[in-house]
């Protein structure tokens, strides 16, 4: 891989920054990706961090949870999270992953749950819509919450290791299940 900066090869891993996941990968990421690490701080300001599905609308993140879950009161003290997702489990490639830290909202009102219940429903449950009617149902209940995830403008991190490994004598990433 050669440097955009300098045009030379790039022997190491020591700066990984340079290489950066692209939009249109990152796209593709949030399109076939059903899953994140949900992360904010307790009530310590030690760091916690969950799986959780999500989804993705207008740069937006958007996951939901019971009311009973630590992570609202803890969000609704210090509204600030971020997100962690990677290409593990998808057929995309290996090893695309992005970070994203920014504000959150908390919201309990119908009409937030009703689309995001089912956008949720048909990412994770795509092939069957008596699946996704059944995932809704399961979802709709009184103390659950939606939370969004609204990213910094400088809060992204992200990175793509086949642009690390071209030309690289250490190879591609592969992964056999």
């Amino acid at each position: 891989m050669k440097d955009e900066n300098t045009d030379t090869y790039v022997d190491n891993y020591e700066d990984v920054s340079i290489f950066s996941l692209d939009s249109e990968r990152e796209q593709l990421l949030h399109r076939k990706q059903t899953e994140c690490v949900f992360m904010w701080t307790n009530s310590s300001g030690d760091p916690i961090g969950v799986v959780m599905n999500y989804v993705e609308k207008n740069g937006s993140f958007w996951l939901t949870c019971t009311r009973r879950r630590k992570r609202v009161p803890a969000l609704e003290q210090r509204p600030r999270a971020s997100i962690a997702v990677s290409s593990r489990g998808t057929d995309i490639g290996m090893s695309q992953a992005v970070t994203y830290r920014g504000d959150v909202k908390i919201y309990a009102n119908q009409e937030t749950s009703e689309w995001f219940y089912r956008a949720l429903a048909e990412k994770v449950r795509p092939d069957s819509k008596s699946q996704q009617d059944a995932f809704v149902e399961h979802l709709d209940t009184q103390g659950r919450i939606v939370i969004e995830l609204i990213p910094d403008r400088d809060g992204r991190i992200g990175f793509d290791s086949e642009q690390m490994f071209t030309n690289s004598p250490a190879g591609r990433s592969s992964h056999n299940n």
